[in-house]
């Protein structure tokens, strides 16, 4: 290799180096910044609003409006916690033995593609992430669950979770969705309402809290039976994420 060809190929390096390093200082001030202050936005809320202006669609507008765990219903907390990760408390944000058998169910049904993401996960993927599927996603997704892990614990992960979350078209957090579906606050959602946003949450495009399908209703009863073995409000109190 020529001289002028390990120059320029050093260069390279240092480039993707520096641009490494400096998305890692970027990211790292994001969670520092808002493991206090309320979130105006997130990553994914941005790709939903440039893509439906680039789809010609200048009626959408992602809406989100930010409540401190204090103005959200505990069975809401509950109800996201038995319906996506029940073992959000215990774990440093990832939940081994749920991705194992995620892997495992995968190989054997490749059309049925399970995730095994906790609310750590989703949370760092809905703030700083691209939505979709890929191994570099998931890397970097990886590096900021740990982030927010150490340095944001689990309630205020669980209160931007809450924050934050997609439940429906436009519809971006638990006090977004309370107001849309129910005309109430999200302090004042029942154990049912509560169920019925997190049924939705796999697929908040597909399935409708406005009109809830017959697997969405199946669901809602499956969450009402986890939040009641959970604990309930007990649950929250005791791993103090109330």
């Amino acid at each position: 290799m020529s001289r002028g060809s390990k120059g320029l190929l050093a260069r390279v390096k240092r480039y993707i180096l520096y641009s490494v390093l400096g998305l890692a200082g970027f990211w790292l001030s994001l969670i520092l910044l808002f493991r206090m202050l309320p979130v105006p936005f997130s990553a994914v809320m941005v790709e939903r609003q440039v893509s439906a202006w680039f789809s010609g669609n200048f009626h959408y507008v992602a809406h989100s409006t930010w409540e401190s765990m204090d103005n959200i219903s505990p069975w809401m907390a509950i109800a996201v916690i038995a319906a996506e990760d029940q073992k959000f408390p215990e774990h440093w944000g990832f939940d081994v033995d749920a991705i194992q058998q995620a892997l495992a169910h995968n190989e054997r049904h490749e059309n049925r593609i399970r995730g095994a993401s906790t609310l750590s996960q989703q949370t760092a993927k809905n703030m700083f992430l691209w939505d979709g599927r890929s191994w570099l996603r998931k890397g970097l997704e990886a590096g900021l669950t740990v982030g927010i892990e150490l340095l944001w614990g689990k309630r205020r992960i669980l209160t931007v979770y809450l924050n934050v979350a997609e439940f429906g078209e436009g519809i971006f957090g638990v006090e977004a969705a309370a107001q849309h579906y129910f005309h109430k606050t999200a302090r004042q959602l029942t154990p049912a309402e509560a169920a019925l946003l997190a049924a939705v949450l796999p697929n908040p495009i597909i399935y409708k809290a406005s009109a809830p399908s017959g697997y969405v209703r199946a669901r809602q009863q499956w969450i009402l039976r986890q939040m009641r073995q959970l604990g309930g409000e007990n649950f929250l109190a005791e791993h103090k994420l109330n």
